[in-house]
């Protein structure tokens, strides 16, 4: 370990040891850009890794509303305003029993990077509660979201701070929280992204992620001369990343065999495309069921309950050529990524945010894989809501093929810039493109350049 990463790492571990998602996140990112740091002792001199770790801002409030049995119930919510050196405050709200300070602070930070290599002026931000929209009634949820941007209103705005949705909201509670802010303000701005088309949505916007990381999939594939054409893949989870994830790989040729959430996996070896495509959208977007209804509908599925995708393909030793990590962080473990290297993996492109743990991401990278890192793979849907952003400020709608080759040519551009930071400041290994080290040296190098140009504020 280098002078310089000891130096990082033992102030993060005195500063936030309690923090171990936000931990793992930002010692990625700086053992990427040591090779930087060292070329450029300016930043250095300047303390751009301190004042980039610390937020420019976090916030935790309360958030009352009453449920339909007229019973009071309180939830925590937080807001991280992380950096807006080149753009303002932007990233999503998830609404999930699992959110914390570590781990919005964990997706603030990837966020600032990942805005950054968009080439779109967007700062990083994230923020969310442990509110779980799941089994409530839409009267709890309006509750609930009022109730949310009855405070976060005082914090934002379309030149401030522009959420999106994550996990557990999307165009429902967006909706609400739009509602509730509009009423509070008296006003129509773009102040949140992921909004309905009828009041100053954007196509793609649902379908961006998902086709994101296809697209960037498809970039690396192409430095090799390669297509999705034919080849197998496991796609985790099945939100609406997963969704647009296997329709977009469908489109291209691929064969999309699983999906999953938290009551278990399904594995189809005969593909999830046409009448199973269309079961799967409606039984997650309308009646928000549960995936083992899948296997009973499709005779060719195998339902594996309790268990992760991961799980299940490594056990089955499930023969495949691409993995779309697309559910949730740290999905993905060492021992996971070994074992698929074994059975034919070749390529990783991630929908979710840190979905793959550090010793899953060496493995890829010791077998000279083609790894899309998830600051870079799932950039698509803020590139999407950056391009939201533009139309509502612009007061007009682009159409549907606008906005996806504006996509197209985002996910070109980072995988492009993320191969060039990659080549010019590490060693030279014939074959071999280290996307992740690429990609967080490119989106550093941009915030870095913006910061030393401001000054310290």
């Amino acid at each position: 370990m280098s002078k310089l990463l000891k130096k990082y790492m033992d102030l993060l571990q005195s500063k936030d040891p309690n923090q171990p998602e936000f931990i793992q996140a930002a010692q990625e990112v700086i053992e990427t850009i040591i090779p930087v740091l060292e070329k450029h002792p300016e930043y250095v001199e300047a303390k751009i890794v301190e004042r980039m770790i610390e937020p420019e801002r976090a916030f935790q409030f309360r958030v009352p509303w009453v449920d339909d049995k007229g019973v009071v119930q309180v939830n925590r919510a937080f807001r991280v305003e992380y950096n807006s050196a080149i753009g303002p405050y932007k990233g999503g709200l998830r609404f999930h029993p699992s959110v914390n300070l570590s781990i919005l602070k964990f997706l603030g930070f990837e966020q600032v990077f990942k805005n950054s290599l968009t080439t779109l002026p967007m700062g990083g931000g994230k923020g969310g509660s442990d509110f779980d929209p799941k089994g409530k009634s839409d009267n709890e949820v309006m509750a609930f979201c009022q109730s949310f941007m009855s405070e976060l209103f005082r914090h934002i705005g379309p030149n401030t701070d522009v959420p999106a949705g994550d996990i557990g909201v999307g165009g429902r509670e967006i909706g609400y929280m739009f509602g509730q802010y509009k009423k509070l303000r008296n006003e129509f701005t773009g102040v949140l992204t992921g909004k309905g088309r009828n009041w100053g949505g954007s196509l793609i916007r649902p379908e961006a992620t998902g086709y994101g990381e296809v697209y960037f999939a498809q970039n690396m594939l192409a430095e090799k001369k390669d297509s999705l054409k034919g080849k197998i893949c496991v796609v985790s989870g099945s939100g609406n990343v997963t969704q647009y994830c296997i329709e977009k790989a469908n489109e291209l040729g691929a064969k999309c065999i699983s999906v999953s959430d938290s009551s278990g996996t399904i594995i189809d070896m005969e593909g999830i495309s046409g009448k199973k495509w269309d079961f799967l959208m409606e039984l997650k977007n309308v009646k928000r069921g549960r995936v083992e209804e899948f296997a009973k509908k499709f005779k060719s599925c195998k339902y594996y309950p309790g268990k992760s995708v991961w799980d299940v393909v490594v056990e089955q030793k499930i023969k495949l050529d691409v993995a779309f990590p697309s559910a949730t962080q740290n999905e993905i473990t060492g021992k996971h990524a070994k074992a698929m290297l074994k059975q034919g993996l070749k390529l990783v492109s991630e929908g979710a945010n840190m979905p793959s743990l550090p010793e899953a991401q060496e493995e890829y990278i010791k077998a000279k894989i083609m790894y899309g890192p998830a600051k870079a793979a799932n950039a698509g849907g803020v590139a999407v809501s950056g391009l939201e952003m533009s139309q509502n400020s612009l007061r007009m709608n682009w159409t549907r093929e606008e906005v996806d080759n504006h996509l197209k040519r985002i996910m070109k551009d980072i995988h492009d810039n993320s191969k060039e930071a990659a080549l010019k400041y590490l060693p030279k290994e014939k074959g071999f493109i280290n996307y992740m080290a690429g990609a967080n040296i490119a989106g550093f190098i941009k915030v870095a350049d913006s910061m030393m140009d401001q000054g310290v504020v």
